[in-house]
């Protein structure tokens, strides 16, 4: 039975927290084997990564060939291979528009100031499990940003590549693809691959890793871990609507996360009895019923203003506004990664073939990041030119704060560029 919390008790926001926070500060799962793993690899490097593989995985291959690849693709129905065209057409289209644009600015001295974004030369792309989806989503970005080098890590399965992954690396232009998961996939990334930045959702164990090694390597801005849904729902919702996106949501993994918030207390026995309906056909009922056990709940809310506090104190990864006046909440949520607008949005279709992006802030990452975009596979470099005219006029300045700052080094070398000393 999923949890269910009362707005009319006193410390309702405390018990809410308390509930993330045991989630988020990860000690429902031991991941102290990280660091051990991440300073083998880095001693060790490919012996490491195999004796990892083979341990967690029963793998023992991490290289793959063209040979391989397009082997594994010729098994792939034509059904999936038109599916995944379908939805990288999208999601390029849609990416596309964020291309930023330069900077350039030239003073009334002659001084000219540029801000250019020039692409990553390398990065890493965490692909977890059969998820061709996810290739397309952290892959595309980085296409279209014109990454030279884009690695797949992907594990394999029964010692096996996945044709649908497969599929997508090759469309979306992919260098190479290891086939490694986990923690040992992360540092092969950044030890043996070296690239400039890794990106990917993960599980606990690859949150994990990219926390280790950032600064070695950049990640995305935010934790893209266990995935995490929010419905809002009132008493038009839908009940079915309601479960099946949880349910849904729930069945990715063991710390995804489920969340149903609503002012409306008879629709809550319906919703439970829904979610017990659907999880009997769900192949993945295991994964998904422990899911919802653990870090499911049900929030029942006295007014607005509630629903609106909760939600920016979750920050959901994907929040589902399922409800008929949606409209008069937008403004105020703040922290969320991305928003199902009406009863026709289901979160479901945005991890495919929408065209936004999936991989998205989780853990309460929402209040201060956004999901992965352009932005990420560019870094912004200012180029600075002054004038003869220009260095005096505003070295000025530059050298009485410069002389406030006890720096006299840094006045000095700007003195030695002016004609008035």
């Amino acid at each position: 039975m999923i949890k269910v919390l009362n707005c009319k008790s006193k410390n309702y926001k405390k018990k809410l927290i308390d509930f993330l926070e045991l989630r988020r500060s990860g000690k429902t799962v031991d991941t102290t084997i990280v660091p051990r793993i991440l300073k083998d690899i880095k001693k060790n490097k490919l012996k490491a990564v195999l004796k990892y593989e083979k341990l967690y995985s029963k793998n023992n291959k991490i290289k793959t060939s063209k040979k391989e690849i397009n082997q594994s693709i010729k098994n792939l129905d034509p059904k999936i291979k038109k599916a995944i065209d379908f939805a990288y057409s999208r999601i390029f289209k849609f990416h596309s528009l964020q291309k930023p644009r330069d900077i350039k600015y030239i003073d009334k001295y002659k001084n000219k100031l540029e801000y250019k974004y020039v692409p990553l030369q390398s990065v890493g792309c965490y692909v977890p499990s059969n998820l061709p989806s996810t290739v397309l989503m952290t892959c595309i970005p980085a296409q279209i940003v014109g990454v030279k080098k884009i690695v797949v890590a992907n594990p394999r399965i029964n010692g096996k590549l996945n044709s649908a992954v497969m599929y997508a690396a090759k469309k979306c232009g992919v260098s190479d693809v290891i086939t490694c998961g986990g923690a040992q996939a992360i540092g092969n990334l950044a030890y043996i691959e070296k690239v400039n930045k890794i990106v990917g959702p993960g599980n606990q164990f690859v949150v994990e890793a990219k926390r280790i090694l950032f600064g070695k390597v950049g990640t995305e801005g935010m934790l893209a871990g266990p995935s995490e849904i929010l419905v809002l729902a009132d008493k038009k919702t839908e009940i079915n609507h309601i479960s099946s996106s949880m349910v849904g949501q729930a069945e990715h993994g063991f710390g995804s996360s489920s969340i149903l918030i609503t002012k409306y207390k008879e629709i809550i026995n319906k919703v439970q009895k829904n979610i017990n309906y659907n999880l009997k056909k769900l192949p993945r009922k295991i994964i998904a019923s422990r899911s919802l056990k653990k870090h499911g709940l049900i929030i029942l809310c006295q007014n607005d203003k509630q629903v609106i506090e909760l939600i920016n104190e979750i920050a959901p990864e994907h929040l589902e506004l399922n409800v008929y006046n949606y409209n008069n909440y937008l403004k105020n949520i703040k922290n969320v990664g991305s928003v199902c607008l009406g009863k026709y949005t289901p979160m479901a279709v945005i991890d495919y073939t929408a065209g936004a992006n999936h991989t998205l802030p989780t853990g309460g990452s929402a209040k201060f990041s956004s999901g992965l975009n352009l932005s990420e596979f560019y870094k912004k470099i200012s180029y600075i030119n002054l004038s003869k005219k220009g260095v005096e006029k505003i070295g000025k300045s530059a050298i009485q704060i410069a002389n406030y700052e006890s720096l006299t080094a840094h006045s000095l070398s700007i003195r030695s560029r002016m004609r008035r000393k």
